[in-house]
């Protein structure tokens, strides 16, 4: 966040003073106290500032770059992941694929007769499919997708750093985000690249609630 030049004042105050109270800083800058208790919230919220009760306002010593990490270590993938696009076992080749341009996504999860996760398809599966002179109409999904166990997952109160991590590693487009019950697993998500761009961008604009 890009601080006011009255805030930048205030840090310097409480970094060559603190302790030091809010009436001490207000009368430091000429200023009354309700002036000040914007400003002093933002900062302490941020996590510039800290303030404890009787004693005053000290500096924490972070800086604005590890306070974003801070943040960014926080968000989880509950916040940030989308509606999972899911397609049956004995569905075909075909049909997956018009699933997968009309649905706008780069996977689609594969779940069995029970809603239960068994196997993930991605755009590679259906293009090395459609490569040779088979009919993908009488092609189910399940003889052409990647299964359990070999299939990255990710839970909803996993990290999003943690997830994201996985993503790179596995060079995967996208991960289902499942409810794990009884070596089960019900997708409830999907968490994909563009979710984590859409948390940086609101870490970058300081969005996040």
């Amino acid at each position: 966040m890009e601080l006011s030049n009255r805030q930048e004042q205030i840090i310097q105050i409480v970094k060559d003073n603190g302790p030091i109270t809010g009436e001490n800083i207000a009368e430091q800058l000429s200023l009354t106290r309700a002036t000040l208790r914007p400003d002093l919230a933002i900062l302490t919220m941020a996590g510039f500032l800290d303030a404890r009760p009787r004693v005053g306002y000290f500096f924490t010593g972070k800086t604005g770059t590890e306070l974003l990490t801070e943040k960014l270590k926080k968000f989880k993938v509950e916040e940030y992941q989308s509606v999972p696009i899911v397609v049956e076992e004995d569905v075909s080749a075909y049909d997956a694929i018009c699933t997968m341009f009309l649905e706008d996504v780069g996977t689609l999860f594969v779940t069995n007769e029970f809603s239960h996760l068994v196997g993930v398809v991605s755009r590679k599966d259906l293009l090395r499919a459609s490569i040779g002179n088979q009919d993908l109409s009488s092609v189910p999904v399940h003889i052409i997708m990647t299964r359990m166990p070999n299939i990255t997952i990710c839970e909803p109160d996993d990290l999003l750093l943690d997830a994201a991590q996985k993503l790179i590693e596995k060079q995967i487009d996208g991960l289902p985000v499942v409810h794990v019950q009884d070596d089960t697993f019900e997708v409830i998500g999907r968490l994909t690249k563009t979710n984590i761009t859409k948390a940086l961008v609101e870490l970058g604009r300081d969005q996040h609630m």
